[in-house]
């Protein structure tokens, strides 16, 4: 058993908003040095973006005692959840934390028909776990000069 299993996954608080950003901040670090580009949307969201972000969307966390771990956002539209900002404390990657929030996020929109994402195309570990987790690729948008998006989505099954 995965070490994170027994973390709680829950709903952020608004008053959650400033360790969300903090984290959000140490975790991308690592996508701007892959693209050498530090003015990235997640290395430059204020504090007032993210709380009107929360109230538009369903963020979850992963607080491990009275420090947040992991965190993710969902917002339909459409009928389909996009999903993002997927953030794991580097110190608790590749433990299944990610996945984790992954399954916690696409179980909070129970009736939208498709996820949604998006990731750098250099950001190899994102992209293998989005494939592992059944997302496929269905387009790619250039996003600068070095960057390129690939968009990837995972239709859900219709039950019968």
């Amino acid at each position: 058993m995965e070490p994170n299993v027994a973390l709680p996954i829950e709903r952020a608080r608004v008053e959650d908003a400033e360790d969300i950003l903090n984290l959000q901040y140490l975790c991308y670090q690592s996508e701007a040095a892959l693209y050498n580009d530090y003015s990235i949307a997640p290395l430059t969201q204020s504090l007032a973006e993210i709380k009107a972000e929360m109230a538009q969307s369903v963020v979850l966390v992963c607080p491990l005692g009275t420090e947040i771990i992991g965190s993710v956002r969902g917002r339909e539209c459409g009928g389909r959840c996009h999903i993002g900002r997927l953030i794991v404390h580097p110190r608790m990657q590749r433990k299944g934390l990610g996945t984790r929030l992954m399954a916690a996020i696409e179980a909070a929109f129970p009736a939208v028909s498709a996820f949604e994402l998006f990731t750098g195309d250099r950001s190899e570990g994102n992209l293998r776990l989005y494939q592992r987790l059944g997302y496929r690729k269905f387009k790619v948008e250039n996003a600068g000069p070095v960057v390129k998006l690939v968009f990837l989505e995972k239709l859900r099954a219709l039950s019968r």
